[in-house]
């Protein structure tokens, strides 16, 4: 028994302390001046507006076909994306008067890091298939989240002249966010993929085979994504806790790390054991990645651009950081040794 503990605390460790490391490495670089200001401001931007959307691409694009993909588990994880943001969205409006934190209280709940620091997480939990599972959730969750981003950081700060929530800018944010583009990309690809099987019998044209150098460079992308996100987001890290935004930096991080995975996680749990769910090995490792790490880095930088406060966003991403680390720890050893994580 005593072993099995122990291979359980090695396999999560190995899983989450390699990403903390990488975090810790940029903020060691930050403080030695290595990283400057302005590289952290225009690694953010790289990552957010080339690196992640190539990256989000490739996932989407090399799933191998359209029949593997289980959609219970693909709607199940749309459905609880939702809940968690109508639940966020109560807890921001509860917690804060000021319009400008509202949207950001509950984009930090419902939001997770999925792609940089989640999609690694997942792989590292389960290796090859969960990493699959996790890369056919990214086609539904990475939108989503993007989406319900969007919405909340409008829904507060973007208003017409007669003081109404502008549906407009909504949407326009919606169609310019280079995640949702560069997922939009993957599956129409996938799915061009899947006609020429259906009307020829085999892939006639292919990215990876045609445009073999065009793919390549897409491929370097994506390998240089989470380094350097992770890189970025420690040297950004400023553990000055700000004593006016206190209470909204509890309230949102508690949230985040506790809440959120209770709901994603544990409704996973209890839809499988009452037979309507089918959740293996390979799905828990995703559903952690999904619920249970950080709020995404490319947060703070959309709060920015969106008239919201990106002081308190930016302290979101660092504290929700520091605490998932510790949370999501906790998780996967629980799940390890529920036998629901493979040791």
């Amino acid at each position: 028994m005593e072993a099995l503990w122990l291979q359980i605390l090695y396999t999560a460790l190995n899983a989450v302390l390699p990403i903390i490391l990488m975090i810790a490495l940029g903020y060691f670089l930050r403080q030695k001046g290595i990283l400057g200001q302005e590289f952290l401001k225009t690694g953010n931007k790289l990552v957010f507006q080339l690196c992640l959307p190539s990256m989000l691409f490739v996932n989407i694009y090399q799933i191998p076909s359209l029949a593997q993909i289980r959609w219970d588990i693909v709607v199940y994880a749309g459905v609880a994306l939702c809940v968690i943001f109508a639940v966020a969205t109560a807890i921001a409006l509860a917690t804060t008067r000021v319009p400008e934190r509202r949207g950001v209280i509950a984009q930090c709940i419902f939001r997770s890091n999925y792609a940089i620091i989640g999609m690694p997480l997942a792989a590292a939990l389960g290796g090859q298939e969960a990493e699959a599972v996790a890369a056919v959730l990214s086609a539904v969750a990475v939108p989503i989240l993007n989406v319900l981003a969007v919405i909340s950081l409008s829904m507060h700060v973007h208003q017409d002249n007669s003081g109404k929530t502008s549906v407009k800018h909504i949407l326009l944010d919606i169609v310019k966010n280079p995640l949702i583009q560069g997922v939009a990309a993957g599956i129409v690809c996938l799915i061009l993929r899947w006609l020429q099987v259906r009307l020829w019998g085999e892939v006639v044209f292919s990215l990876s085979i045609h445009t073999k150098p065009l793919f390549t460079v897409l491929e370097y992308l994506k390998g240089v994504t989470t380094p350097l996100a992770l890189i970025v987001l420690g040297g950004q890290f400023v553990f000055s806790a700000v004593k006016e935004l206190r209470k909204e930096i509890i309230v949102a991080t508690l949230s985040r790390v506790l809440l959120a995975p209770m709901i994603g996680i544990g409704g996973a749990f209890v839809l499988s054991r009452l037979g309507w769910l089918h959740c293996g090995t390979a799905q828990y490792p995703a559903l952690v990645a999904l619920f249970a790490s950080p709020v995404s880095v490319s947060s703070a930088i959309m709060a920015s651009q969106m008239r919201n406060d990106e002081q308190l966003a930016t302290q979101l991403v660092v504290w929700t950081t520091v605490a998932s680390g510790i949370t999501v720890f906790l998780i996967s050893c629980g799940l390890m040794a529920a036998g629901l994580i493979a040791v």
